[in-house]
């Protein structure tokens, strides 16, 4: 596979932040800064750097980090004019204590990292994708403050007065809600500790119905998405609407990730090579999209459940040695070529 200096004559490296980006352009056959500028991080500034680029000829590309987040809007506006982008995890960097850090650096960095690349990575695209990220960040948030609500109205609960306490005594978790949520603290004449334990307990029932109410609305929004953009995700076993979308966000478009064995590394559900000399092992991969690889284990638990082939498979791999914590990341990787495979297929259209 060709590197990168070989498919172009001229790399802009973006050093992306909230307000500025900087930008150096760097030749690709002798590694030279040709030009440098800092510009603000808005449709105007994204022009000057289009306008810096145009006065270099040849082919060009540009590559950046925090393509998903500083750069974003610049993103967005590169792939609108049709030019080439390379999305960077993290251009290296020496040790602190070389003297070297600031942004034009850091921008001249992230070119010549990108030039000595054979393997290109490509920013996520898509005004599906774009909603289904920001909904599924808004629920998840939902869910999470929901989560510590209960977790502080079970505490308090337990701390409360024993005429609050007795209340709740011998209920579950949505009982308790729902019994803080009839609490009418201004009919009570107890003291200041029991009022305000009341009052409280009311107050954090209805947040948590509040942030639960939330959380749903975004899961049935992401449902109608993802039935309108890829409905064929739904249809295999243990993928819904949240694991689907997931997926989808991570993936972004076809062709992003080159191959099945890309993608699981993108998940990380691909074991890494450990081996040395005759001694042949691999070692857990804890890096890659940890949301996408929480998702591959939500599908792997739901047909280790429901689906008669996955336990089949699991009894086999067992009784050849295979601890349940194996089985589950070979199925992952299963699970994770069955989904590229598929999405890179396009649905049938009736």
């Amino acid at each position: 596979m060709s590197m990168l200096a070989e498919l172009v004559e001229v790399v802009i490296g973006v050093d992306t932040h909230s307000q500025t980006h900087t930008a150096a352009v760097v030749d690709a056959r002798t590694g030279g800064v040709l030009a440098r500028a800092t510009v603000t991080a808005d449709p105007d500034g994204y022009a000057e750097l289009v306008a810096l680029a145009e006065q270099h000829s040849g082919l060009r590309a540009w590559a950046m980090e925090g393509a998903g987040g500083y750069g974003a809007g610049l993103a967005r506006h590169l792939a609108a004019g049709e030019e080439m982008v390379v999305e960077l995890d993290r251009p290296k960097r020496p040790a602190r204590r070389a003297g070297a850090k600031s942004d034009p650096i850091d921008a001249e960095r992230a070119a010549r990292d990108a030039l000595a690349r054979t393997r290109l990575a490509e920013p996520k695209t898509g005004a599906e994708r774009a909603a289904l990220q920001m909904r599924l960040t808004a629920r998840r948030a939902a869910v999470e403050a929901a989560s510590t609500g209960q977790r502080q109205l079970l505490a308090m609960v337990i701390t409360a007065p024993e005429p609050v306490r007795a209340r709740f005594r011998g209920q579950t978790t949505r009982a308790m809600i729902s019994t803080a949520a009839r609490l009418r603290p201004g009919a009570c004449s107890g003291d200041i500790e029991t009022v305000t334990a009341l009052t409280v307990l009311h107050e954090l029932a209805g947040r948590i119905r509040f942030l639960e109410a939330e959380a749903l609305n975004h899961e049935k929004a992401i449902r109608a998405i993802v039935r309108t953009w890829r409905p064929d995700l739904l249809e295999l076993t243990g993928v819904g609407p949240i694991v689907a979308a997931t997926v989808l966000t991570a993936w972004s478009h076809p062709g992003r990730c080159r191959d099945d064995a890309a993608f699981a590394m993108l998940a990380g559900a691909a074991p890494i090579p450990a081996s040395s000399g005759k001694t042949v092992r691999y070692r857990l991969n804890r890096s890659g999209d940890r949301q996408l690889n929480r998702a591959l284990h939500t599908v792997v638990l739901s047909r280790l459940q429901r689906d008669e082939r996955t336990r089949a498979y699991a009894d086999r791999r067992r009784a050849e040695g295979k601890t349940d914590r194996e089985i589950k990341r070979c199925l992952k990787r299963y699970i994770a070529r069955e989904l590229y495979r598929r999405l890179e297929s396009p649905p049938a259209t009736a």
